[in-house]
């Protein structure tokens, strides 16, 4: 096969804008650690949530808030935050971000991120929204992926992921032998969830609005099933159930009204248990079953305990197996080793098979109904056994003097450091993500020539001489540090690194090419500019004082990993000392930090600080940094003071100064990244250095990394330039 062929793989795209669907050709994704590459030979379309999916992407704008007004406080928040403009744009953004569909497939191991757990030719079933989609080649964490055990087919272990979906739901009832049991919905994850709880010795009645599915729940072992509008449910229901009612119930369908809760509040015994695994409103009424009846109500979060941790999920930990016997992982590993074993069966489920380039017709069947499906899958034709992540040629345009390269390109480039760009005397060579899908969109829409998936495209490419790196932060150093080697001018988005080791690297590697930027936009804004046009530190120090309402981030977001995102003070802080260093025009010298841990363990120690900076020019600073304030008050405001003038900054909106006995009030809004990227791009044109002097870029992730010794020591610190260098 020829190499353009080997460039790229398909994948299943939804437009989120419009909802339309297309079979996209897209690099294939990078092997991340902790992760397997794995090209597909099946897999399984979840009917009830992939038809749910694609519907409201063809929404238009109002019907999409409706179906989620959870996204519509968040706008909100956002308006009041940030204001309409930026606010807009934000979900503009977000509604060109293409949708990779599918979560449950199957298929033979290319390349794996680790030792000893999966080998090359390994057959794995795989799960996840994002990794196990329907493409050609798929990247899956390790923890979603699990080996296929002899006798089982890849048709039958795409059903994996909606099967360990099923099993957590039947673990959430915790039925015994003899209990009578109710399964309301038998789509896909009701016909599974019935044979799972028959495997399980309870007796197992289904319901559901079609007749098609009630049917083939009797074919497949069902010991009863009626139709909802049947007349006669309620007497087979206690024909079935007797006086006392169902032990449990586990709802598994997907609708728009609390039908099934009402139903299932009325066939549940006293004291009984009902498990909500589908996608129904859970409005509850407390009268008159809930409440008299004293039922118990469970969620079951799909595929068992890990789902949404990042720790569990993308990082690989695992969960201790005497602690956390069943986890999705292991659940996956069960429903396999149950088809194994003839507990489960899946095949008798299958209705239809489409090659993949035919997957559309796929989801036309499955949207306009025109005949009864129930497992739908897709199948995969043969592709070279070794598939590397490759680049894909968007289009030719003319190569310029700036020359650039993005390794990294997600909401935060896309929404200000990509459009920054459009205009200037610049050509977009190549732009590299970890997943195809999203490198091709990118490519696409801001006019790069490549896309790609490997970032040593950008690194070894004779071609590209100007790096902007927007990953996530545990990655910053790594790269910024590779591109320096090669040569490159480099624009890295803050903060610079998360260690002191990659921050010596790049003292060293900076101070003899030059040509290193970090976004630090804030002292870019034009009120920052104009409060600084305003100081003359060598006549007279400067105060600052500076009152960041942060706004409360979770604890197992990326950004607070340590290991990861760096938490807030090297991620977010790092800003605030920037713009004091830019103010004061001076180096720090000493730094003193110190911060509260609120009961209930909702903040982590550096979500609440204040911190003093002293300058060597006898300027001082101060950061009030919190997250425990209200959302509705203004993020940030800055006061500073200096020769008999004050300023004050409120949200980089307006500005307030007063000068020589005068008031003046200053509208000029934005925080500054559209000038930061203009500054950084003038100076490669011009020759000129980088518009952050060097020593103040190294000497704000030094500060940073003082304050968390500050924190740790509840001791002043010393910074001082000469630690970077042997």
């Amino acid at each position: 096969m020829d190499e353009e062929v080997l460039g790229y793989m398909k994948q299943l795209v939804q437009n989120l804008k419009t909802g339309d669907l297309s079979l996209q050709e897209v690099p294939a994704p990078a092997l991340l650690p902790a992760a397997v590459l794995v090209q597909n030979r099946m897999s399984l379309i979840s009917a009830g949530t992939e038809r749910s999916t694609v519907h409201t992407g063809k929404l238009s704008l109002l019907g999409k808030a409706k179906k989620r007004p959870d996204l519509v406080k968040q706008v909100m928040d956002n308006i009041r935050k940030e204001g309409l403009l930026s606010t807009i744009h934000k979900v503009k953004n977000k509604l060109d971000w293409p949708k990779a569909l599918g979560y449950s497939s199957c298929g033979v191991v290319l390349e794996s991120g680790e030792e000893g757990r999966f080998h090359p030719g390994d057959l794995v079933a795989c799960a996840g929204q994002d990794y196990a989609s329907h493409a050609e080649v798929v990247c899956v964490p390790r923890n979603l992926a699990v080996k296929v055990p002899e006798g089982v087919s890849p048709r039958e272990a795409c059903f994996t992921t909606v099967g360990a979906i099923a099993l957590q739901g039947v673990r959430q009832a915790d039925v015994k032998i003899g209990e009578n049991v109710c399964v309301i919905g038998l789509g896909l994850i009701g016909q599974l969830t019935a044979q799972i709880l028959r495997a399980n010795g309870c007796f197992v009645f289904g319901i559901d609005v079609s007749g098609y599915t009630v049917t083939k729940a009797k074919e497949m072992g069902i010991h009863a099933a009626e139709t909802r509008m049947s007349p006669g449910l309620a007497r087979a229901v206690d024909s079935f159930a007797g006086p006392h009612g169902f032990d449990k119930v586990l709802i598994t369908a997907s609708c728009a009204d609390n039908d099934p809760v009402l139903l299932a509040t009325e066939i549940l015994r006293k004291k009984g248990v009902l498990v909500i695994v589908g996608d129904v409103p859970v409005a509850v009424p407390r009268e008159p079953h809930f409440y008299k009846k004293e039922l118990e109500l469970k969620m079951a979060t799909s595929y068992g305990p890990g789902r949404y941790d990042p720790h569990y999920e993308e990082g690989g930990q695992d969960y201790p197996y005497p602690y956390v016997r069943f986890t999705e992982n292991r659940n996956m590993g069960v429903f396999l080793q149950m088809m194994a074993h003839g507990m489960v069966k899946v095949e008798p489920l299958i209705t239809h098979v489409f090659d993949f380039s035919d997957a559309l017709s796929a989801y036309e069947l499955m949207m306009t109904k025109r005949e009864p499906y129930i497992g739908i899958l897709l199948t995969y034709g043969s592709l070279p056994e070794a598939l590397a992540p490759r680049s894909v040629s968007v289009r030719l345009s003319p190569v310029k003097a700036v020359n650039i390269g993005f390794i990294g390109a997600g909401s935060f480039a896309q929404g200000y450091l990509l459009p920054a760009l459009k205009g200037l005397d610049v050509s977009l060579d190549t732009v590299v993500t970890t997943k195809g899908i999203s490198a091709r969109s990118v490519a696409e829409k801001f006019g790069f020539n490549t896309a790609s998936t490997d970032p040593e495209a950008i690194v070894t490419s004779e071609a590209v001489n100007t790096v902007f790196i927007a990953t996530r932060h545990n990655t910053h150093g790594f790269y910024a540090n590779a591109c320096l080697k090669a040569g490159k001018r480099v624009f890295v988005e803050k903060p610079l690194c998360l260690t002191m080791e990659d921050l010596k690297t790049t003292a060293a590697l900076g101070r003899e090419g030059g040509g290193l930027m970090v976004g630090y936009n804030r002292r870019f804004a034009p009120l920052s500019v104009w409060v600084k046009n305003h100081l003359n530190p060598q006549d007279c120090p400067v105060m600052m004082n500076i009152r960041v309402n942060a706004g409360y981030v979770p604890a197992d977001s990326w950004v607070q990993l340590p290991d990861v995102g760096g938490g807030r003070v090297l991620g977010e802080i790092c800003h605030f000392v920037d713009l004091m260093l830019y103010w004061s025009g001076s180096q720090p010298a000493r730094v003193m930090a110190s911060g509260i841990t609120p009961k209930g363990g909702k903040w982590r120690l550096e979500d609440n600080l204040l911190i003093q900076l002293e300058f060597k020019n006898g300027s001082i600073g101060h950061i009030l940094y919190t997250a425990m304030g209200s959302v509705r008050m203004p993020k940030e405001r800055y006061e500073i003071f200096s020769a008999g003038s004050s300023f004050v900054i409120q949200d980089f909106r307006q500005g307030t100064g007063y000068i020589q006995g005068q008031e003046e009030t200053v509208r000029r809004p934005g925080k500054g990244h559209k000038e930061e990227v203009h500054a950084f791009i003038d100076a490669l044109h011009s020759g000129a250095g980088c518009p952050i002097p060097f020593d103040d870029i190294l000497l704000v992730s030094l500060t940073t990394f003082k304050i968390l010794k500050s924190i740790e020591t509840r001791s002043p610190q010393d910074i001082d330039l000469h630690e970077l260098y042997p």
